[in-house]
């Protein structure tokens, strides 16, 4: 009979998210353990270094008595560590009552010497497996992130200051296991799309003479928001191809033949892997009709954050604030106000500027131009200061505080936070911008009509399918890109976008009112039909594989099963 560890008495799904201790279901641990050890030589040994309650050693003693190793020939065979005291007693009891023993430890896994130190604790491992805590960066710090990092330089692989603590742990666990140990771990899907992991993938390519990924379509873990990946490789010398697969949950694990699949060919390890979520077909047609028809964003301009001011709350002003303390516009910049959901169309006009000031939005900035305030401006400086505004940090740095190093009037605004995918608006209206959207100024060469075209034509599935690659998914399905991101974003070339702009120029306004409204997704049927098709000359096939990968990665980042297109 199974034993399955359960919840420990005290112990609190909010407290196990803080230390990023998850249940791994049974079935994913059997999965991993049972190819971990499959073919290994007898006396195998096998690591969990994070080892919680111990279902991934129950799994291994259960794959040991079923090749006939006795209870007293597993001794020695079985280790574990982990912090949580609690759960070690907790695992030791049920493997005791399981018959074999198990050497556990608790300690903070980053101070274990590996093999190949003189003072190691520990001997080399056959195989190594485990759901090693997800705490992100902003948790993970102090003196824990100093081990932690320390422990992965030593294999050689530097992480950003923005790791979470799954990245240091999967590496320094690989440096116990012998030359052609397997290893196999739960490990959160932002493997493969965010930016601080890229030198844990440059790392994986190098490590590994073969690696497998394990997709999931739905939420594995009850308690937690994040999509997982069960990474499975073993061997030393480097790959250049991982073998992918993609199941619906854990029950399908084992009635796949998931290994028989061919590997998939890496891109450069510093870009994200994204697109290995793609059918092979489907990756292939996006590559293709980018590499033909499409520019990166970065061609037509530089995205560049907007103002960075501080304190948003104190230098955006109404014009109800403007007036009351009679500042006068020349200490002032017209700005859309701080978030992306007042420019709802493609275009940001005056007239829309105006109605926002009338309905008491902070459409102003606080920039004066003068040295010394007097007057009015003293009076608003004053206030600030009551408020503590000079020590915000960013204005505590700055030479003069009162003054934001505004950015200059940008020709389209980019909103780089959304639900569905960014857009590119047009300003119509000559404001400059807060840090919540990004702006972009035309180049000298670009075509006079990209001010208008662009807007309306990159909102194509092509591009959308690029923004879900190259752009990062947050908590609750956000997308973000930030400028070097939103700079590789695909949009049409300029021979293609002036083509189709002339095609599509007498829908414009109405398609700028459909999207206004919330109808973009009739809108992106329209451009798709004139850019994909008629322009470029994909068949309506293809135009419909590109929507559907759109449409596929924005459910897995959404977590939405009814599609978003129609």
């Amino acid at each position: 009979m199974k034993t399955v560890p359960k919840m420990l008495p005290g112990d609190r799904v909010e407290l196990r998210k803080r230390r990023g201790a998850f249940f791994t279901p049974l079935p994913i641990a059997e999965f991993l353990v049972d190819w971990a050890l499959a073919g290994a030589p007898e006396g195998s040994r096998v690591l969990d270094p994070t080892c919680g309650e111990g279902v991934f050693l129950l799994a291994a003693a259960e794959n040991l008595r079923r090749r006939g190793v006795s209870a007293a020939d597993m001794a020695g065979l079985l280790y574990g560590v982990d912090l949580h005291e609690a759960s070690l007693r907790e695992t030791r009891e049920l493997l005791g009552a399981a018959g074999p023993g198990a050497e556990l430890r608790i300690a903070d896994f980053f101070d274990q010497p590996t093999p190949a130190q003189p003072d190691a604790e520990l001997p080399w491992m056959d195989a190594v497996v485990g759901n090693p805590p997800f705490v992100r960066y902003h948790d993970h710090r102090g003196d824990a992130r100093k081990r932690s990092v320390t422990a992965a330089l030593r294999q050689g692989v530097r992480l950003s200051g923005l790791a979470s603590s799954w990245a240091a742990l999967l590496v320094h666990a690989a440096s116990f296991l012998k030359p052609e140990g397997r290893i196999a771990m739960v490990l959160p899907a932002e493997l493969l799309t965010v930016g601080y992991a890229e030198p844990i993938r440059r790392w994986l390519s190098a490590r590994f003479a073969r690696v497998h990924l394990v997709l999931f379509d739905e939420l594995q873990f009850p308690d937690a928001d994040e999509q997982v990946v069960l990474l499975i490789a073993q061997g030393t010398g480097g790959c250049d191809a991982f073998g992918l697969h993609q199941v619906r949950d854990a029950t399908e694990l084992r009635s796949k033949h998931l290994f028989d699949a061919d590997p998939v060919a890496l891109g450069a390890p510093e870009d994200k892997w994204t697109d290995l979520l793609l059918p092979v077909d489907r990756r292939n047609l996006f590559r293709r009709v980018t590499a033909q028809a499409f520019t990166g964003l970065e061609s037509y301009g530089r995205p560049e954050l907007g103002t960075v001011t501080g304190a948003n709350s104190f230098f955006t002003l109404s014009e109800k604030t403007r007036k009351d303390y009679k500042l006068p516009p020349r200490h002032l910049l017209k700005i859309v106000p701080p978030g992306a959901r007042h420019i709802r169309g493609t275009s940001f006009s005056r007239g829309q500027w105006e109605e926002l000031r009338e309905a008491g939005q902070r459409v102003w900035m606080l920039h004066p131009e003068v040295d010394k305030p007097t007057g009015a401006l003293a009076t608003y400086l004053a206030v600030g200061e009551h408020l503590g505004v000079p020590d915000a940090y960013k204005c505590s740095v700055r030479s003069t505080w009162w003054r934001p190093p505004a950015v200059s009037t940008p020709d389209l605004f980019f909103t780089y936070m959304s639900h569905t995918s960014p857009r590119l608006v047009s300003n119509g209206a000559s404001a400059t911008i807060v840090n919540s959207l990004h702006g972009i100024t035309l180049v000298d060469d670009a075509p006079g009509v990209a001010q208008d075209a662009l807007p309306l034509l990159t909102l194509n599935s092509a591009t959308m399918l690029g923004a879900e690659l190259y752009g990062r998914s947050y908590g609750g399905g956000i997308l973000k890109m930030e400028p070097r991101e939103a700079a590789r974003l695909p949009v049409p070339s300029p021979t293609v976008l002036v083509d189709a702009w002339g095609r599509l120029r007498p829908r414009a306004a109405r398609l700028g009112g459909l999207v206004r409204a919330g109808g973009w997704r009739e809108a992106l049927s329209e451009v798709d039909d004139v850019l994909l098709h008629q322009t470029i000359g994909l068949s309506l096939n293809e135009v419909a594989a590109l929507r559907g990968a759109t449409t596929r990665l924005r459910q897995r980042r959404t977590r939405k099963t009814s599609s978003d297109d129609g």
